[in-house]
């Protein structure tokens, strides 16, 4: 592609370490999100106390504020620990920071879809003589699933698009490789449109698929 004046490689590198940063990200933001969930949910009041104050703490600060805290953060704990400086590695920081975002988004996701289920269907669930985890498994985290699923998916595809903030820090990623092929070429508005288009064939694709998900669960719950 002569247009890219041979960054194309650069930028298909940049595309593949964005998909690994979100795919960690999501991953890892699904658990804190769970587990983020269970604390808001839980009967002791310290416990839920610390559920709410993380959701509420990192949904009130920038997520570019959350990359540098973990990414310089991380790095004055280890030279702490080590006697030394160390530098975290900029790929593993960005899934930290983007999976702490995307942790205390999925919680409130999860805690709204739970509450989704009526009461009705968990006592129902009991008169059927099953125990409250056969009823949490059988009854409630289906419906519950079903619910969460259009803003689980909304909200991975704006960690997708929020990996670009990782660049700050020097992760090579999409945005990183088009900050380097502008600088190197001087043309600025090829190579970031270049980006632009690709994380919007990115964006389409996750787009498609979680619309595929969704008819595959509407007649699921209609059952």
């Amino acid at each position: 592609m002569e247009i890219l004046h041979g960054f194309a490689s650069q930028l298909l590198l940049g595309t593949v370490t964005t998909l690994r940063l979100a795919a960690a990200a999501l991953a890892l933001g699904t658990l804190l999100g769970a587990g983020g969930c269970w604390l808001q949910l839980s009967g002791h009041r310290p416990l839920r106390a610390a559920g709410y104050a993380y959701a509420a703490v990192v949904r009130g600060v920038p997520d570019l504020l959350i990359v540098f805290a973990v990414f310089f953060g991380g790095s004055l704990t280890l030279a702490t620990l080590t006697g030394r400086y160390v530098e975290v590695d900029t790929f593993l920081a960005g899934v930290v920071a983007l999976a702490l975002s995307f942790g205390a988004y999925a919680a409130e996701i999860a805690r709204g879809a739970l509450a989704s289920v009526p009461k009705e269907q968990r006592e129902a669930a009991r008169t059927l003589g099953l125990s409250t985890g056969q009823a949490l498994w059988t009854v409630v985290l289906p419906q519950a699933a079903r619910v969460a699923l259009a803003p689980y998916g909304n909200q991975s595809i704006v960690l997708l698009k929020q990996t670009s903030i990782v660049s700050i820090v020097g992760c090579d990623e999409l945005m990183r490789k088009a900050a380097e092929a502008s600088g190197a070429t001087r043309e600025p508005f090829t190579m970031y449109l270049a980006a632009a288009c690709i994380y919007l064939v990115l964006t389409g694709l996750m787009t498609t698929c979680l619309e595929w998900a969704e008819r595959r669960a509407m007649p699921l719950a209609a059952r």
